[in-house]
């Protein structure tokens, strides 16, 4: 039994995340302004199947493949929208599934920290893999459950401010999410993020007890 942790279609990858995409990603590398089409699934090995199903029925391309035990991730792309609304569909239906049986996502963190100080931009620099955050701009903190809407949120929040994405990690048990700016810039991608997540539709997530 395959469990859909996310489905999600991103109508345009912005200049950041396509960019972050390119530069950590291992696949076919997506350029700003593609459609872009993320999927999520448990238990992780399944994801194969998926990729396979989605590359022999449309012209998209991978970017992102990962393969853990309890979860994977496919990442796929098309300057065409309708090539990767159609990937979409094959993996739905090759799962006998439809959008409505995704997992509704859950926010599990969400803070500012205004005006950072020096040596704490330090340590997040240190460990990043996209911008610099630098002393007295505010950092942005999401997590989600699933992890891979986390994506959604980062594309969203870089279409509605000016700021800069510093990391996002869409795999694992909780996607995670840094953003820094100027404080009013960051209220207003914190804003477009949780509107973005909360507007995600689908099943409440059933824990293991």
């Amino acid at each position: 039994m395959i469990q859909l942790r996310t489905f999600i279609f991103l109508d345009s990858l912005q200049d950041q995340l396509a960019s972050y995409i390119g530069s950590t990603a291992r696949g076919f590398l997506p350029v700003p302004g593609v459609a872009s089409l993320f999927v999520e699934i448990a238990p992780g090995l399944a994801i194969n199947r998926v990729t396979d199903v989605a590359l022999k029925a449309t012209k998209v391309q991978p970017a992102v493949q990962i393969v853990e035990r309890a979860f994977g991730l496919l990442e796929v792309h098309e300057h065409d929208k309708g090539e990767v609304i159609s990937a979409g569909q094959a993996i739905l239906d090759f799962l006998e599934l439809e959008e409505k049986d995704r997992v509704k996502p859950n926010i599990v963190a969400n803070q500012i920290i205004r005006s950072m100080e020096a040596y704490q931009c330090q340590l997040i620099n240190r460990n990043k893999s996209g911008s610099m955050i630098l002393p007295g701009e505010s950092l942005f903190i999401m997590e989600t459950e699933p992890a891979g809407y986390v994506i959604y949120a980062a594309n969203e929040a870089e279409k509605a401010a000016n700021v800069k994405l510093i990391e996002v990690r869409p795999y694992g048990a909780f996607g995670r999410l840094y953003m820094s700016g100027p404080e009013a810039e960051i209220d207003s991608a914190q804003e477009a993020a949780v509107q973005a997540i909360e507007n995600i539709t689908g099943q409440e997530l059933k824990k293991k007890k």
